[in-house]
């Protein structure tokens, strides 16, 4: 078994409490049917017979107990899984939207980007001394948008006088904020170097021996903006700043959940719903069997923990949505576990305090049973402080506690209400909830944003930013 790290990949698995740990990179979240079925194979041969995808649609693999031999880690590589060179598969998965290349909105396919990115990383091991939190992203300028999430640096595409550029975004100040528009345009073919310069100048300023790397954000903190920029790419880029820098603000992009048009005349994808971003390696071969008949032979994970599956033809919609019902899986927006998101509790993380995942689908279920949503509303289960499952503020975050009582530790949730907020979770509301008594309480909050809202288009973050925490708790009362 390879050596553990703080940031497990394919040859970097960690310790986990349900056993060991190991993060697969998926590129873009693009995944072929032979990659997939490979990768059911070792969860069941060694692991816990499932997979979870994450907020970088990255694939995990929990519960291994058994040695992955190297024979299947040189399979996998042939498969185009994990990097021909190991020292750089830590580094964090390059993010992009789901939907490039199909999404009739967007100004330009950023899916050549991921992979011209990803190529230079593994072609260059001098870049093994990176952050493993190292963390870039591409987005086209689409309707499903990967701007609103958390990156060291982001490449956004805008559409400027009937030209494409990419807006240049990097994360400094405080821990957790969006990256910020340096105002700096890219044309798409100055990306690349532009890419390998930001990251050569952190490797200059940082101490690479060390075992826990300072972030990007730390290094930009310590130089300035303006320094690091003119030391990563001088005054040919510097010297034409835009005048029209914009910012980003959080978003859970749940548009992709559900049934849409492509932008290639009479195909569809479908957006298909997780729950808890996991999938049994039964449900992932049914997968594979449905674009093997009916699609294009790939699936896409999200870094909202679902999947889609492209390239669906009109004659076939009705026998894929079928077989997606019967592998057990929903592709309704309304469907509550659509926009659901828990770390893995107390079972898989000492850090946690609550079993996150068992409360979060128990939640789920009382919630479907009681009140109809006509919008996915972002519910996020956090065992601790870290929020490893989800970086962006939630509609509704639920923070794991203990309350040590003489004869016991009772665990329970802080709830906090999101309203796009410099607070890392939102509006704390209540400091101590039970589980036994937090089903009640979400239900009333969504029943009183249902109730109260100016019309059905007022989204659940513009309610709660409305009011105070006194009205609310009025509300609630």
């Amino acid at each position: 078994m390879p050596a553990f790290t703080a940031c497990p990949g394919l040859f970097y698995a960690t310790p986990a409490q349900d056993g060991i740990l190991t993060r697969i990179r998926i590129p873009g979240g693009i995944i072929n049917n032979q990659q997939f079925c490979a990768i059911a194979d070792i969860a069941d041969n060694c692991g816990g017979g499932y997979v979870d995808v994450t907020n970088r649609a990255n694939i995990q693999i929990r519960e291994i107990k058994s040695e992955i031999s190297n024979n299947v880690y040189s399979h996998l590589q042939s498969l185009g899984i994990g990097a021909n060179n190991p020292h750089v598969d830590h580094i964090r998965n390059i993010m992009t939207s789901p939907t490039a290349g199909i999404d009739a909105k967007e100004v330009i396919d950023t899916r050549p980007f991921v992979q011209a990115w990803d190529e230079y990383i593994c072609n260059y091991p001098q870049l093994g001394a990176l952050s493993a939190k190292f963390s870039v992203s591409f987005d086209g300028g689409g309707q499903v948008s990967v701007q609103g999430i958390v990156n060291d640096i982001s490449l956004n595409a805008v559409l400027i006088n009937n030209a494409v550029y990419f807006r240049l975004c990097l994360s400094f100040g405080e821990k957790g904020k969006l990256p910020e528009d340096t105002g700096i345009l890219l044309t798409p073919d100055e990306c690349l170097p532009v890419l390998a310069a930001l990251a050569a100048v952190y490797l200059q300023y940082t101490d690479t021996t060390m075992r826990r790397k300072v972030r990007l954000r730390e290094v930009i903190n310590n130089l300035g903006v303006d320094k690091y920029l003119d030391l990563a790419l001088g005054e040919k880029f510097t010297s034409r700043k835009s005048l029209h820098s914009i910012s980003t603000s959080p978003n859970h992009n749940y548009s992709h959940v559900g049934i849409h048009r492509q932008k290639q005349p009479q195909l569809f994808y479908i957006g298909v719903v997780l729950p808890l971003g996991r999938l049994e390696t039964w449900q992932i071969r049914g997968l594979v069997n449905i674009v093997e008949k009916l699609g294009n032979g790939n699936i896409r994970l999200t870094p909202w923990q679902n999947l889609l599956v492209t390239d669906i033809p009109a004659a076939k919609l009705v026998e894929v949505e079928t077989e997606i019902v019967t592998l057990g899986l929903s592709y309704s927006p309304t469907n509550i576990q659509s926009a659901l998101v828990a770390c893995s509790g107390k079972r898989g993380c000492a850090s946690a305090m609550t079993e996150t995942k068992d409360h979060a689908l128990a939640l789920a279920n009382y919630i479907q049973s009681h009140i109809a949503l006509e919008q996915p509303i972002n519910i996020h289960f956090s065992g601790c402080s870290k929020s490893c499952a989800q970086q962006n503020q939630g509609d509704i975050t639920l923070l794991g506690v203990a309350v040590e009582t003489e004869n016991q530790t009772l665990p329970g949730y802080q709830v906090y209400l999101g309203d796009g907020s410099l607070q890392k979770f939102g509006r704390q509301i209540y400091d101590y909830v039970s589980f036994a008594e937090l089903p009640q309480l979400i239900e009333k909050i969504l029943r009183v944003y249902k109730n109260q809202r100016l019309n059905l288009d007022e989204t659940f973050s513009n309610f709660i930013t409305r009011h105070d925490i006194p009205e609310l708790k009025q509300l609630l009362n």
